[in-house]
């Protein structure tokens, strides 16, 4: 069977090594999907597939084993999956619309876990809304707290979750469970000074450690949700590397701005002869400079004041000559 293998990858279908088969790539944005989806999947695998589903390192699935020539049957099968999870499609019926921007990984978050200072999916499947289909390779992580159980700093775009904690002395009891909490678990942004609690602002990452250990509710989570943007991790062959910190204390509606206009600059950027429209953020950046990213991050974007902007960032890591 002839096959446009550029036109299967943008079907979100991969190239495997076994002749005349491919693999469906599912979206699952944030990681979090209804049960009732997963009789569908298990549908696709036993009738088009070879019975097995892969659960992918990006919180997605992927199917093997499907002949090239049931792709349109099984794309007609993920179509509830794709509307039941909102995913933006340009054509009803046609299975996904892009293979660039890979699925948005987000850990639990604060539906479940006691440690997130946000809900991760909710946040995931907006960020979805605003950058998919796209077929530029960005690759975009959330974790709920600090604790960064998302691995979020090997990515493209990195958002932890924080709170700027609240503090009223009046219920306070000087029992300094905050104060014990914040120096084992995290930062030791506090001290206990004359009776009561004092915190380092410039110090504390906003974990919320000392509202979750405080028996009084002394302490509690701001009402506003506050993040810390990471940019420019990444794996693979070539020059692997920690994301840095961006900014801290930026809203959701800022990081949203900042990815949509990084889009817009790796259009004006990439290596135009780069397969598939496929090259690392971070390369483009070490070609222009970050003063020029930075430049078009920030167009149109109105940070609160309480938004800590790194001045310039320098990235370390392995690298190959």
């Amino acid at each position: 069977m002839d096959i446009n293998t550029k036109k299967l990858k943008k079907n979100a279908f991969r190239v495997t090594k076994e002749r005349g088969l491919t693999a469906s790539r599912v979206r699952v944005p944030g990681g979090h999907m209804d049960a009732k989806y997963l009789s569908t999947l298990q549908e696709i695998a036993e009738k088009y597939g070879n019975g097995t589903v892969h659960i992918t390192v990006r919180q997605g699935f992927e199917i093997p084993g499907i002949k090239y020539e049931d792709m349109p049957q099984v794309n007609l099968l993920l179509q509830p999956i794709i509307e039941g999870l909102e995913i933006n499609q340009p054509d009803k019926n046609e299975g996904y619309s892009a293979s660039g921007t890979r699925n948005i990984v987000a850990c639990v978050g604060n539906r479940v876990c006691p440690y997130g200072c946000y809900d991760t999916s909710g946040f995931a499947a907006r960020i979805e809304k605003a950058v998919f289909p796209h077929d530029l390779h960005f690759k975009i992580a959330l974790t709920g707290c600090p604790n960064d159980c998302a691995k979020v700093r090997m990515h493209d775009f990195g958002i932890l979750g924080m709170t700027l904690p609240q503090y009223n002395k009046d219920r306070c009891v000087s029992c300094m469970a905050c104060v014990k909490a914040c120096k084992k678990k995290s930062v030791g942004a506090l001290t206990m000074v004359n009776g009561k609690v004092v915190r380092n602002h410039e110090k504390c990452i906003g974990c919320g450690e000392c509202a979750i250990q405080c028996p009084t509710r002394a302490w509690t989570r701001s009402n506003e949700k506050y993040y810390r943007l990471t940019l420019l991790g990444r794996t693979g062959k070539k020059n692997p590397r920690l994301a840095e910190d961006f900014i801290k204390w930026v809203d959701e509606e800022s990081i949203t701005k900042i990815i949509v206009n990084t889009y817009a600059y790796v259009e004006e950027y990439i290596d135009k002869d780069a397969p598939l429209r496929k090259e690392h953020i971070g390369y483009i950046v070490d070609r222009t400079g970050f003063e020029e990213y930075k430049k078009w991050a920030l167009k149109d974007v109105t940070l609160s004041e309480v938004a800590e902007v790194s001045k310039t960032m320098y990235w370390k890591g392995i690298s190959y000559l």
